[in-house]
């Protein structure tokens, strides 16, 4: 029996998802939205491309979540798209409801699955997902860090004239305004690349990471980002389903890791088929891990504005 993804959410950032999900050929993929039609509609699109890309992945649209039961993963993309001018921070009280009620359909139907959480604000939604299912802390992981290091490497890329794919490089923190670009460890094919680009212009480089959302949001108007999301996703999704032990900046439930207690914060882990295997610890500098703890902070007052 092949096994199966559930994509939450039929927007943008779930639909794309659940098309490079398809694409990929080692999983089914159902996708789920409470608007009547709408994952019906673009999982048979989806569907009829297959004979032409070259895919067998059955995709379902449905607006229950019988269809989901025993999913390998959950990818929670639905909730409320930020709109210009609105802050991360600013959905959290919209989204909140959201999330508890897909979460607890989540853990009714895949007891066993994986939950990656996309929805904004990012780490206090993935905290509220643990919260909710009450599943173990290696089984709900947030994506917004291998998001975030995309931007900053493509960024990179683009200043020096290389190949994004020489460009190593980890954003860490919670996944706002106080994310943390490690321009210490950030290297280009192993040269520190602040022998590369000068120290005021590396500050605006990782300055435009942090309002890289923000800056699609504006171009835009109607809309954020879903192309970059969802190929983040799946990089995420390829680790736990095909066990590559990927070392991956994601967010996760620490506890006592980087002096972070009882929280979700974007870290370094190694992402295999049990979901978080392992919570890397890098060296940090005294400057970025100040920055991590003040991250910690922001996430943790939009916690205590969900009560829990």
């Amino acid at each position: 029996m092949r096994k199966k993804i559930t994509v939450v959410g039929a927007g943008n950032v779930g639909a794309t998802v659940a098309q490079r999900a398809a694409e990929r050929n080692y999983a089914d993929i159902v996708l789920v939205d409470i608007v009547e039609g709408l994952p019906q509609g673009k999982a048979l699109d989806m569907l009829e491309a297959g004979p032409v890309i070259g895919y067998d992945s059955l995709i379902t649209g449905t607006n229950s979540y019988e269809e989901t039961a025993n999913s390998s993963v959950v990818v929670i993309t639905s909730g409320l798209a930020r709109k210009p001018g609105m802050s991360r921070d600013d959905l959290v009280r919209a989204n909140q409801t959201i999330i508890s009620s897909v979460t607890e359909q989540v853990a009714k139907y895949s007891p066993d699955a994986i939950i990656v959480v996309v929805t904004n604000p990012l780490d206090a939604m993935a905290q509220l997902a643990f919260s909710v299912s009450k599943f173990p802390k290696n089984h709900v992981v947030g994506m917004a860090g291998v998001l975030d290091t995309a931007r900053f490497r493509s960024f990179l890329a683009a200043e020096l004239n290389v190949s994004v794919r020489d460009v190593q490089a980890y954003v860490i923190g919670g996944h706002g305004d106080t994310m943390i670009p490690l321009t210490k460890m950030t290297t280009i094919a192993g040269v520190p690349v602040t022998q590369l680009i000068s120290e005021d212009r590396l500050a605006q480089i990782v300055q435009r990471t942090r309002d890289g959302g923000a800056e699609i949001v504006n171009y835009l108007k109607t809309g954020s980002a879903y192309y970059a999301p969802s190929a983040s996703v799946m990089e995420m999704v390829d680790a736990i389903m095909l066990d590559q032990k990927r070392i991956l900046p994601c967010s996760a439930y620490l506890q006592g890791e980087y002096g972070i207690h009882d929280l979700f914060v974007g870290v370094p882990v190694k992402l295999g088929a049990s979901g978080i295997e392992q919570v890397v610890e890098v060296e940090l500098s005294d400057g970025d891990r100040a920055a991590l703890q003040r991250s910690a902070n922001a996430v943790k007052e939009i916690v205590e504005v969900m009560g829990i």
